[in-house]
């Protein structure tokens, strides 16, 4: 069958009794990685947390600042690293569960930090977001006064200042202008 038949479909969580999940359409997921079907975590990924936003779902993270699973995860998964034992955790869980289909080794391309060497989970955080035509209006107007070596490198940065959709200001990253 096609994906299409699956349209407005829903699967019960293999975990969390009374739990039911949505089956939505996604562009990122094809079929040349696999069934074409897969969970999708809105607090981990873009690609994610643009269908689940699309689809006003919550973007709830279960994973802290460290990589383990938070209490909201459950208590067979708190505190647990979530590339290590956690991991393991949930193929036991969904082995009890009867809901494991099939279990294979995968090498994941997660981001890495250049510092330690290992990899990095991408996850929502709080965030304070502004209006943006108040912010582009202001970082042009700020922009407009930077001098730029070469000059022609703030037509270029106006440019991209014009295309950015969202705008957030982070206290967890520092940003700024050449």
């Amino acid at each position: 069958f096609s994906g299409a038949d699956l349209a407005d479909g829903s699967c019960a969580h293999p975990n969390i009794p009374g739990k039911v999940s949505p089956l939505l359409p996604a562009n990122h997921v094809i079929m040349t990685k696999g069934t074409g079907l897969v969970h999708t975590a809105p607090a981990h990924g873009m690609e994610d947390y643009s269908v689940a936003s699309h689809h006003q779902l919550p973007t709830d993270c279960l994973v802290d600042e460290s990589g383990y699973f938070t209490e909201a995860a459950g208590p067979e998964l708190k505190n647990k690293n979530v590339l290590e034992e956690g991991n393991e955790a949930v193929i036991k869980m969904l082995q009890a569960a009867g809901s494991l289909l099939k279990e294979e080794k995968y090498v994941h391309s997660y981001p890495y930090d250049w510092r330690t060497k290992k990899p990095m989970i991408i996850r929502a955080s709080k965030q304070w977001f502004v209006n943006t035509a108040d912010v582009k209006a202001a970082a042009q107007d700020v922009l407009k006064k930077v001098k730029f070596i070469p000059t022609s490198a703030v037509n270029r940065m106006l440019e991209m200042l014009d295309r950015r959709t969202f705008w957030c200001i982070s206290r967890q990253r520092c940003w700024g202008v050449p």
